[in-house]
């Protein structure tokens, strides 16, 4: 039968219960940061991703259009030089 030493099960259960601490710590400050960069960034007033994606919709529709008005201003000045 083996012997316990009382001495060494303590420190184990100190141990134990000093890495439970830390871990819960660790959670503690990485979710204090995460919710300090969330308010960093609400506070910079930055663009989320539908308006990005809106922005590029329009940007994309007005650049097609004016692809169009270009082909048709050259087809308008060709007929000119033709006549």
């Amino acid at each position: 039968m083996a012997n316990t030493n009382p001495l060494l099960d303590d420190i184990a259960g100190l141990m134990t219960g000093a890495m439970g601490a830390a871990r819960a710590a660790g959670e503690e400050a990485k979710t204090a940061a995460q919710s300090r960069v969330r308010a960093l960034i609400a506070d910079m007033d930055l663009a989320g991703r539908d308006e990005v994606e809106a922005l590029k919709a329009i940007a994309t529709a007005a650049l097609e259009r004016v692809e169009a008005l270009e082909a048709r201003v050259a087809a308008l000045e060709a007929d000119a030089k033709a006549k």
